[in-house]
């Protein structure tokens, strides 16, 4: 029984529970971001550069051997087509550029927190306070 209670105690602390609770948050947050570059930048950049959206953007390395491919990449590669597809690269990328741009900033929101607590002169606990009021009394 040894093992298990060791290991319910190391399950139970707080870190392992915050990890957990991060991973979920951090999972939602890629959904999230994943859906803002897919869904509104890339179509976008794609507008505004006027190009096709930049999912679709890929080199053929071996024509398509099924029906005649259309210009989306996912049907060149259900007609058996192999090609680079560059366009996900570059979608991948943005969301990654996103995700940390985010962090950065959280994580300096923290460290900004955390140094102006660390600054703050700590105001003593109460039972400190009512001794020195009580010695200040004595003295007099």
């Amino acid at each position: 029984m040894g093992m298990i209670s060791e290991f319910k105690e190391f399950a139970i602390k707080g870190n392992m529970v915050d990890m957990a609770v991060g991973l979920v948050l951090g999972a939602a947050f890629g959904t999230i971001i994943s859906s803002l570059v897919g869904d509104i930048l890339t179509p976008l950049v794609s507008w505004a550069a006027n190009l096709p959206d930049f999912a679709n953007l890929y080199t053929e390395l071996t024509p398509a051997t099924g029906k005649a491919a259309s210009q989306s990449f996912d049907d060149f590669k259900a007609a058996e087509g192999v090609g680079l597809g560059w366009g996900n690269f570059i979608n991948a990328f943005l969301a990654f550029l996103m995700v940390a741009i985010a962090l950065f900033f959280v994580v300096k929101g923290i460290n900004n927190v955390k140094k102006a607590e660390a600054e703050a002169p700590a105001e003593p606990p109460a039972s400190e306070v009512l001794l020195g009021e009580i010695r200040d009394l004595l003295k007099k």
